[in-house]
């Protein structure tokens, strides 16, 4: 009998046939140890899951006398258990301490039977008769013990052969493993997670003393090891030796192309007696699964996660036809709904995932080093298939329609999570549409920097795999020019779409759809400007032209008129801007119907035109309506439902009731800040409203004080000529003079 262990990087090699036998004690020399402790840590760390161990002292015959100490591989479960056992060792307060390795049957049977011969003179002819020997005397001594059952790899080892519950002993287990055949009334759970940020930061403190320069970044360094207690002694380990910063390591650990191998110690360079790294500890938990359980669904599953959020994943990604398709071995039926949450549950079992059903949104969690140790044992071309998988998965489960949730959110950052581990998988002749939709709900949600950032990488992919002129790479420029002009600078996406337009115009031709869609936006930050005549006349040429091709009812023609008709109300044409905008309406309701999103906004466009044409109350009543549906369809929280509010509170003030608009627009601004913060240009936009009508409803100076705030925020965030800040700078001037005046 053999095998390797490997526990917190505490490794033993168990051969039954080798197992140490010390010249046995006098009969009657107490205490006595039997088995071998593992030292403690260097720097050790005291830590919540210890301190329940220390106060489970038994008391009576009905409390608990057995602890199982259950986390993932590495995150110490046998130094806390080496540092209990030796704590009550120097208390004197057990006769007998027996450490057995459990990584197997015949290894607890081995330990049982090296113990007899301790405290019951056996021989060794028959170990397991030897083993039921201990077993008897722990079940009627009076003496009091404690054993502890290191790294048990499987549940049923102890078949039999767990030691008696009675109040003078006490058992410790150590496991990574979550079977339900651990847990009893008579024992109690202890579970072990990652470091606490303050933990981690008191090892790293302890650890790097005296090398107070290598410190520095070492809090950011523990992050990004997901605080895991062996992983930050073994890069602890790594910079000392070679004289680096915890900053230039985090450089060296992120970096592409290099390996866990290549960022921790060598192996006679590892600490506390570790025999082997991070990556290997994990490598035997999906070594131990197949053994007990052959091929299975866990396996390709954990591939699947480790290119996902460590933050956890949508339990619908692994359920997701894509996914079973993918699964499915060879002709016969995918594995359904049930066999792949079994096959989820099973990865827990073997602490190699978290699965949480009652939070379904972030229900797959997978440690961020165990993520990096999957991927990096995992083939190439398996890769690819992993990760297309993943992005066919995302874009199925995608909802039509968003609403502001923490579903989509969570689908989101495991976009931008697969996009930064696997990003070149999903690209071919073109980018996979996931990385497209994931930059569109971004921005959409208001997170336009978060979008930029996202489209910025694409456009970059995009360029070296594909080409500057590639359709994908314009795409990703388009968002782009777009999101400067959301983020507070029209004039930069003017230039920007310009330039692009040439281009398309070039590859694409004139009367391509992306041709006329960079006209349409170009119109857009054109009116943005101010230019509206310009913007007009662009809109007025477009529309014909997207008549001629695209047919009257395609999306972008009824955006193209919209937009269009909004512009004439800039310029005065009232009337014909409300008519124009009524037919628009009603073309959306006809072709889309009367909840699609274009045609919720179509609404809120006319309403506005409505106002300007001089019955504001009529807005108001409108805006308001569209406001129950729109917190309906989309959400409280969805960027237009806000901008809704924002109008309705508007006109509420433009048709007599400033209080009223003021009450409303101060609630906007909470809600707005609180998404997005008091800096976002849409905050801006709001706050700018709410000093103008809490000048209107009588407090002028308050008035002033808030744009005075508002253009202090505004500096570094908005361009000088911005339309927001020169609004401010308007109002501001106006409410200083009227104050004066007083």
């Amino acid at each position: 009998m053999h095998g390797t262990v490997v526990q917190a990087g505490h490794v033993e090699e168990i051969h039954a046939s080798q197992v140490y036998l010390p010249p046995h004690p006098p009969a009657d020399q107490w205490p006595r140890r039997v088995g071998v402790v593992p030292l403690l840590a260097d720097c050790f760390q005291d830590r919540a899951a210890l301190r329940r161990l220390d106060r489970a002292v038994p008391g009576g015959e009905a409390a608990p006398t057995t602890w199982v100490v259950v986390g993932m591989g590495g995150v110490g479960k046998t130094q806390l258990a080496a540092s209990f056992a030796e704590r009550l060792w120097d208390d004197g307060a057990v006769d007998l301490l027996l450490w057995v390795t459990a990584g197997s049957r015949d290894s607890v049977i081995a330990g049982y039977a090296s113990a007899a011969a301790e405290v019951v003179g056996s021989t060794h002819d028959d170990p397991e008769r030897d083993a039921d020997r201990l077993l008897a005397w722990l079940a009627t001594t009076g003496r009091t013990w404690l054993v502890v059952l290191d790294d048990l790899a499987n549940p049923a080892d102890l078949r039999g052969l767990w030691p008696p519950s009675r109040p003078g002993g006490r058992v410790v287990v150590t496991t990574r493993r979550r079977d339900a055949s651990l847990s009893r009334r008579d024992r109690v759970l202890v579970e072990v997670e990652v470091f606490t940020p303050a933990e981690a930061e008191s090892y790293f403190a302890d650890k790097l003393a005296g090398h107070d320069r290598l410190a520095e970044g070492a809090a950011e360094l523990a992050e990004d090891l997901g605080r895991l207690p062996i992983a930050l002694a073994q890069a602890a380990a790594y910079l000392v030796n070679r004289g680096l910063t915890a900053r230039q390591y985090r450089h060296r650990f992120a970096a592409r192309g290099r390996t866990l191998a290549q960022v921790l110690p060598d192996a006679d360079e590892l600490p506390d007696d570790h025999r082997t790294t991070v990556a290997v500890t994990w490598a035997l938990s999906v070594e131990s699964l197949n053994r007990s359980h052959g091929p299975h669904l866990a396996a390709p599953l954990l591939e699947l996660a480790a290119v996902l959020d460590a933050n956890g994943a949508p339990v619908r990604i692994f359920t997701s036809h894509a996914v079973s398709t993918w699964l499915a071995d060879g002709p016969g039926l995918p594995p359904d709904f049930d066999d792949i949450l079994d096959a989820l549950h099973l990865l827990q079992r073997f602490s190699l995932a978290s699965v949480q059903p009652d939070e379904p949104n972030r229900a797959v969690e997978v440690h961020a080093l165990v993520q990096r140790a999957t991927r990096e044992g995992t083939p190439e071309a398996r890769m690819r298939q992993v990760a297309r998988t993943a992005a066919d998965a995302l874009l199925e489960i995608w909802p039509e329609t968003e609403r502001a949730s923490d579903f989509i959110a969570a689908v989101r950052s495991n976009v931008v999570a697969l996009n930064a581990v696997a990003g070149d998988h999903l690209w071919g002749h073109e980018a996979h549409q996931v990385l497209f939709r994931a930059g569109t709900s971004l921005g959409e949600a208001g997170m336009s920097a978060e979008a930029a950032a996202h489209f910025g990488s694409v456009a970059a992919t995009a360029h070296r795999l594909l080409g500057e002129d590639h359709p994908d790479t314009l795409t990703a420029l388009a968002h782009l020019g777009n999101l400067r002009g959301v983020a507070g600078d029209p004039g930069a996406a003017v230039d920007r779409l310009s330039a692009l337009l040439a281009v398309r115009t070039r590859v694409l031709g004139a009367d391509h759809q992306d041709t006329l869609s960079t006209r349409n936006d170009l119109a857009y930050w054109l009116a943005e400007l101010h230019r509206y005549e310009e913007a007009i006349g662009e809109w007025e040429r477009l529309v014909l032209d997207q008549l001629r091709v695209l047919g009257p009812d395609h999306p972008i023609t009824l955006t193209t008129r919209g937009r269009l008709a909004k512009a004439r109300t800039r310029v005065g044409a009232h009337a014909e801007a409300v008519a124009e905008l009524e037919q628009v309406l009603a073309d959306r309701v006809r072709v889309s119907g009367p909840d699609h999103p274009d045609t919720l906004m179509t609404r809120n466009s006319l309403a506005a035109s409505v106002a300007e044409a001089g019955d504001p109350a009529a807005a108001t009543r409108q805006l308001e309506a569209l406001l129950v549906d729109h917190i309906r369809v989309m959400g409280e929280d969805h960027p237009n439902t806000l901008a809704i509010r924002n109008n309705a509170a508007y006109w509420l003030g433009v048709a007599g009731d400033p209080a009223g608009a003021a009450a409303r627009l101060e609630q906007v601004v909470a809600d707005k800040a609180r998404i997005w913060g008091r800096n976002h240009p849409r905050t801006f936009y709001s706050r700018n409203n709410l000093a103008e009508w809490t000048g209107r409803a009588g407090d002028p100076a308050g008035a002033v004080a808030q744009l005075e705030r508002l253009i202090e925020d505004q500096l570094g965030v908005l361009a000088p000529g911005h339309p927001y800040a020169l609004k401010t700078r308007r109002l501001l001037a106006e409410w200083r003079s009227r104050t004066a005046r007083r």
